[in-house]
Order: structure tokens, then C-alpha cells, then sequence
């Protein structure tokens, strides 16, 4: 038995059923080119086959008046694998827009405290010979970091390897050492601890000074009331899309800015036009915490995670100037931890989340100022092609965890020469999410723009594929649930170089469909 460690309890006491606290991830694989017509079956039972599971995923929290009422973790005796392990399948036809619902509608549920806190679902019936694997794993177990490494553990570079499940995986050797630290020892670090922690007061009065008196600089609660600090529902929509890695590096190359910097611009640019959209773009600038990882091991469990904050800046029009305020902002965000110790970021850190839990307990905390505007994530992932016993791995999206007052989150990883960004929001709150991937393709063209790489015609990527099939599953509908955009986006592709004859064809019986819907004409 062990009590749950205070970076992990707050996932715990903060749960609720309009607020389930796992982190999750959606995997994209490709059948082998010698995959028969049960393969994937095959994989399920060999994966039920293994009964010598890992401690991590063996632990159940409970509380008792033994451990005086405090959450602890104790082996669960009677895991039942069948449970944790799931196979499921998609309605046809099988896209990825059934892909994304199913991963919604899995991700919403509660994990059961009674046993241990992790799902995994095998997913059959993903068009383009593929399928897909949904996980889902309490937050006080793993943070992301742990997460996608627990990933790299479990599938192989060698497409000829047989590979274990995750949860079968062997824990790593523990390095050998001296047994323990001596009581001198302790103390001294206690003395040096506690040295640490009082150098964090008058930095903590430093930014506060500096957030009154500089725009740029960001700190609790100095973020605007939005439409995405609101409370929630338990239902939750997903929605995900691929970049190239070289696109991004191209402009943080050209515009002398870090990766990170021009994923925020991008993020920043979208969330502008989709709050815009929605006649709901606060006057002043809305504020991101950006989780940063403290992990100095290479351990695969629990939580070690910071924050800083930081300025979207958007507010500001100019794609140019945007970004360079969101670079000056992330400047004062990192100057407040550089040269600080270990102890120290994780308690300025602290600072910067406090309030996030105690405003979901509260409810969400709506129409007052929150203690930011939204979480935007950015873990490394795999750098190299990964394999399911010869099962290509060809996509990790992650899902996330959203907020009474933070009813969207924002969180991306790479993967090989990828960028995948996953968005995960309330059902209810945060409508319209495949509006948003569309709008992170646009803002990375001004970004492009702006820097002098592109042109700014219209080009194949992300956008113009979402359009497509969102064009394609219009037709199918009838067209009757076109967007209230419908008119302004089919005027702007009907002169896109990259659409073929067909779509051109498709466009003008679409646009000619829209004209014969006198009920909907003011729609449009």
C-alpha cells in the first residue's frame, strides 16, 4: 500500500461525472500486408492471453480509515483483463468521422474506482484497411509524458517483432544503490528544501508587480471571461488532424522562433476566427497555461508535470505582430524559471495551477475571470516508425482532459515527422470543433504568409482535406446541414487549383441544391 502522491491526488479529489479526470489517446495503425480476415481477433485474444500484468496497471485507489480516510493504492487482487480489454468495431463506413464519435463517446465515461483505472479498446472497421486502438488512463497514474512513453514501450521499430501488450510490459530494472539516504542526509535536504521554497515568495510578488504593469505578462486570473470558461457536461467531442513537422520548423526557421512559439501562433490565429465566428471574442487577449514537464528520469507513471503562462495575444489582428507578442510573452513566462531549482519550478508551477481545480469543484466559475482561458499541451512523441506485430502505426492523437471553466483543451505530440493535434471539448460548450482544425490550417498559412514562404493560394494540407469530406458527407445528407458558411467557402474553392473535375462537378450541384432550399435561403 502506498498513499497517492500529492502531484497525482488533486486528479482524484477534483472528479466528477461532468468531469472525468483520464488522459487518453487515439492510435491509428494499418493492417500487415499478410493480415488475414481475423488477424485483428487474433491480436485480442493474445492480448487477453497475458495474465502477468504490471504493477502500474494492477493498482486501484481506495481509502479507508486505515490510511485515515487519504487515497491510497492496493493491488487489485481480482483483476478481471476481460474488462479492462475491449473490442469493439465501427458502424460503416467506417470513417474517421465514426472513429472520432466512437473515441467521444468512450472518453466521456467514468473509469470504475473499484478496479484499476485504465481502458483499452481495439477498434475494427477503420476504412483504408486500417484500425485503430483507443486507451484511456487515469490522470493520477500517468501524465502525458509517461503516457506516450508507456507507447514507445510497448510497440517495436522491428515490423517482424512480436510484442506484448502494455500492461504486460516488465517494469525496468531498478538501478542498483546505497539503501537509503542516511538521517544526516535527509535533513540536510529538508534544510536545503525549505531554502528553496522561500525563494519562491518574493519571485511570486515579482510577476504579480510586472502582470499589473505589463501587458505581455501573464498571471492567474488575468485572463478575460470567455464562452470557454464556462461549466460543463460529461459528454465529450473529439476532433483531430496531421501536419508536417518541416512546415512548422520552416516558419519558427524564417521568423527566428522556437517550434513551440508557432504552435501557440497557430493555436491563437484559430481560436480567433472560431471565436469570431461565434461572436465571441473577448476584447483583450485570451491566456494559455502551457504544461511543461519536470520529468527527470525516465519513468513511465504518475505526474511530474509545471505550467507557465502565457499571452495568446488575440487581440491583435496581424499575424506578424501576434506572433511577436506571444514570443515576448513566453519570454517573461520562461524568465521566471530559468535558473531556479527543481523544487522551486514545481512550486511557481503550483502557482500557476492552484486555482484550476478549486474553480472546477466550484463549478466553473462562469462570467468571472478565470485563472486562464484555455490548456494548450505539447509532448514529444515516438521519432521513429513504431509496429504492432507488423501493424504500421500511422497516427497518435491525443484526448485530453476538460475543465469546469476550461471546456476546451487543446494538445499536440509528434509523431516521426508529424505534428498530430487533438482537440477534446464539452459536447455542449465547445461546438463546432472540426471548424477549429480548419482554422489551425488557415493560421499556419498567414503564418507562412507573413514570413514569406508561401504565396497564400489555396493548397492541398489539412483544411482543404477537411472541407472535402465535409463537402462529400453534405451530399450525402442532402445538403441540409450545410454550415451557415456554406455559400462563402463553396465561392472560395470553386477557384482552388487542387480541386479535380469531379469536386468542381460536386460544387455546383451542391451550390445549385443550396438555391432550391427557400427555408433555408436565410441561412445563407
Amino acid at each position: 500500500m502506498a498513499l497517492v502522491a500529492a502531484p497525482d491526488l488533486p486528479f482524484l479529489l477534483t472528479e466528477s461525472r461532468a468531469t472525468p479526470m483520464h488522459v487518453g489517446g487515439l492510435q491509428v495503425f494499418e493492417l500487415p500486408p499478410d493480415a488475414g480476415p481475423h488477424w485483428l481477433r487474433e491480436q485480442y485474444e493474445a492480448m487477453l492471453a497475458h495474465h502477468d500484468i504490471a504493477p502500474l496497471f494492477r493498482q486501484r485507489p481506495y481509502r479507508s480509515i486505515r490510511t485515515g480516510m487519504q487515497w491510497a493504492w492496493r493491488e487489485d487482487d481480482e483483476l478481471d483483463i476481460e474488462y479492462h480489454v475491449r473490442h469493439s468495431a465501427l458502424p460503416e463506413p467506417g470513417r474517421v468521422r465514426e472513429l472520432l464519435a466512437l473515441g467521444g463517446r468512450l472518453h466521456g465515461s467514468l473509469l470504475d474506482r473499484q478496479r484499476p483505472l485504465w481502458e483499452f479498446n481495439l477498434i475494427e472497421g477503420l476504412e483504408g484497411n486500417r484500425f485503430a486502438a483507443y486507451t484511456k488512463v487515469h490522470h493520477a497514474m500517468v501524465d502525458g509524458v509517461s503516457a506516450l512513453r508507456l507507447l514507445e514501450r510497448w510497440l517495436s521499430p522491428d515490423p517482424t517483432a512480436e510484442v506484448p501488450p502494455a500492461w504486460a510490459a516488465k517494469p525496468r530494472r531498478e538501478r542498483s544503490g546505497s539503501g537509503g539516504a542516511s538521517p544526516l542526509e535527509l535533513f540536510v535536504d529538508a534544510a536545503k528544501g525549505a531554502v528553496d521554497l522561500a525563494g519562491t515568495g518574493p519571485v511570486l510578488v515579482q510577476q504579480a508587480r510586472r502582470a499589473l504593469q505589463e501587458e505581455l505578462a501573464a498571471f492567474p486570473f488575468k485572463a478575460p471571461p470567455s464562452i470557454l470558461n464556462v461549466h460543463i457536461t460529461g459528454a465529450r467531442r473529439i476532433a483531430a488532424q496531421t501536419w508536417s513537422v518541416a512546415r512548422v520548423k520552416a516558419v519558427a526557421k524564417a521568423s527566428d522562433a522556437t517550434l513551440n512559439d508557432i504552435v501557440l501562433a497557430m493555436c491563437s490565429g484559430a481560436l480567433r476566427k472560431y471565436l469570431q465566428e461565434l461572436g465571441a471574442l473577448p476584447d483583450e487577449s485570451l491566456t494559455a497555461m502551457v504544461p511543461v514537464s519536470l520529468r527527470t528520469d525516465d519513468s513511465a507513471g504518475g505526474n511530474a508535470v509545471g505550467a507557465v503562462l502565457t499571452s495568446l495575444a488575440t487581440d491583435t489582428a496581424d499575424p506578424s505582430w501576434r506572433l511577436a507578442r506571444i514570443r515576448e510573452s513566453m519570454h517573461i513566462a520562461k524568465g521566471t524559471m530559468q535558473g531556479r531549482s527543481q523544487l522551486q519550478m514545481l512550486a511557481l508551477s503550483a502557482a500557476n495551477m492552484f486555482a484550476t481545480p478549486l474553480v472546477s469543484m466550484l463549478g466553473g466559475g462562469e462570467g468571472m475571470r478565470p485563472p486562464f482561458n484555455i490548456i494548450i499541451s505539447n509532448v514529444p512523441g515516438p521519432r521513429e516508425d513504431l509496429y504492432l506485430n507488423g501493424a504500421h502505426l500511422q497516427g497518435v492523437y491525443p484526448v485530453s482532459i476538460p475543465y469546469h471553466g476550461q471546456a476546451l483543451n487543446i494538445t499536440l505530440t509528434s509523431y516521426v515527422d508529424n505534428l498530430e493535434i487533438g482537440l477534446t471539448g464539452c459536447r455542449r460548450r465547445a461546438p463546432r470543433l472540426q471548424r477549429l482544425l480548419m482554422h489551425l490550417e488557415e493560421s499556419l498559412v498567414e503564418l507562412e504568409v507573413a514570413v514569406g514562404l508561401s504565396s497564400g493560394k489555396p493548397k492541398k494540407g489539412a483544411a482543404a482535406k477537411a472541407f472535402k469530406q465535409e463537402l462529400k458527407e453534405a451530399h450525402e445528407r442532402g445538403v441540409s446541414m450545410l454550415s451557415t458558411y456554406g455559400r462563402l467557402f463553396l465561392q472560395a474553392l470553386t477557384s482552388a487549383p487542387d480541386l479535380t473535375p469531379q469536386e468542381r462537378e460536386l460544387l455546383v450541384e451542391i451550390e445549385g441544391a443550396i438555391q432550391s432550399q427557400k427555408e433555408n435561403a436565410n441561412a445563407y
